[in-house]
């Protein structure tokens, strides 16, 4: 297989392909040495979010670092290698009646990039993000040197806590090599219940009635379609008595179009988008969902462009895509509508991926609260900016 030498269309001049923390941090001791910038990879789902690498020599293939390190099945803790697929953690941990509660929007994710992006799927909602799920992190900085925080028991709170800051930055900080997870039993049984909302109202009166009953979901999501056709469907989990009740319970709350499955709706954690799309996150405090949901659909009749939104009604947190061929002009102008909504809604509209002609027109990531601090500590972590240029905030 030919290894791709690019990073979101920027070539590189080598690849290298450790197999262990100490092979990570020799390849980056050299290339500190040497003032090379490098990029980290795994599996690549998610390389043409952000910026793309300012100046890129070298790119760091992280696949052969993976495997499970180590599984504390009695203290519901897992460490894992950073470039291990998310889906063969959950197959390792299944045995044991364990998981690490991190949705798969990306086929074939690594536990690396998630941390790195953090990102997070419908079920967020009750486990947590990955900075919830993140108690230990292993983390080679700039100069080579093996950074180790947190550690392998849930409740340890010694330390700086480096997880969290790394978690988000987009291999800005450090790379990460290793994670110590905390996890959580694995269901006996799971319902979905779905229904069709007549508009954002609607959905919103569906929504908080589901968030003030004592149903208790995993997840409880929002799709609404160019056409501005809305579902809303929740997710419970738990002993089969119990969800078998509180499923039933959940069909009163949504109505009488409400229908159970044990399987996931279409769309279910997936993003509204595809390859070479422009793909948006969307977020706003809980009270303000159906607010950003009318500004959504205004937005799209306005510039008439077919504008997909889904994501988490329990959390804020939702997700709108755009087709590739959308003209940048016009992507701008949404982009512009969709922001001020989101500071309406107390929230933040950043565009995650998109086509290059479409980056060189807008700030993909907006403004942003406490750049300058931001900056600080990219210069304390990485002084020679060698650890993906460019990608992040601010072209941090």
């Amino acid at each position: 297989m030919t290894v791709r030498a690019e990073i979101a269309g920027v070539p590189a001049a080598a690849v290298a392909s450790p197999a262990s923390t100490a092979e990570v941090a020799e390849v980056v001791r050299g290339a500190a040495r040497d003032g090379l910038a490098l990029v980290a990879r795994g599996t690549g789902t998610r390389q043409d979010w952000a910026l793309p690498p300012q100046r890129l020599d070298l790119i760091l293939e992280m696949g052969g670092v993976c495997g499970l390190v180590e599984h504390a099945a009695g203290d519901l803790v897992a460490v894992v290698r950073a470039g291990t697929p998310l889906r063969e953690v959950q197959e390792a941990l299944r045995p044991a009646g364990q998981q690490l509660a991190l949705d798969e929007p990306l086929p074939g994710a690594t536990v690396g990039g998630t941390v790195a992006v953090n990102a997070s799927g419908p079920r967020r909602m009750l486990y947590g993000t990955v900075r919830d799920l993140l108690i230990g992190v292993t983390v080679v900085r700039a100069d080579g040197l093996v950074a180790r925080a947190g550690g392998k028991v849930v409740k340890n709170v010694a330390g700086y806590d480096l997880g969290k800051l790394v978690a988000g930055s987009y291999g800005t900080l450090g790379v990460i090599t290793e994670c110590a997870f905390r996890l959580h039993p694995l269901p006996a049984a799971a319902r979905f219940v779905s229904a069709p909302a007549g508009g954002p109202d609607e959905a919103s009166r569906a929504v908080a009635a589901v968030l003030g009953s004592q149903v208790v979901p995993s997840a409880l999501e929002l799709d609404m379609a160019d056409a501005g056709r809305l579902t809303v469907a929740a997710l419970v989990e738990g002993v089969p008595a119990g969800v078998e009740r509180r499923a039933a319970d959940l069909e009163k709350l949504l109505g009488d179009d409400a229908v159970q499955s044990e399987t996931p709706p279409p769309g279910w954690g997936a993003y509204p988008w595809s390859p070479g799309d422009v793909g948006i996150k969307l977020t706003c405090a809980l009270s303000r969902v159906s607010y950003l949901l009318t500004a959504a659909g205004v937005t799209a009749q306005l510039h008439d462009v077919p504008l997909r939104v889904r994501g988490s009604a329990g959390t804020g947190v939702l997700y709108a895509g755009l087709p590739a061929g959308t003209d940048p002009g016009v992507v701008a102008g949404v982009v512009s509508d969709l922001r001020a909504a989101t500071r309406a809604g107390a929230g933040h509209c950043v565009v995650l991926t998109a086509p290059a002609a479409v980056r060189s027109r807008i700030d993909i990531w907006g403004h942003v609260d406490g750049l300058d601090l931001m900056r600080r500590v990219k210069d304390q972590f990485d002084p020679a900016g060698t650890l993906a240029p460019g990608r992040f905030v601010g072209g941090i």
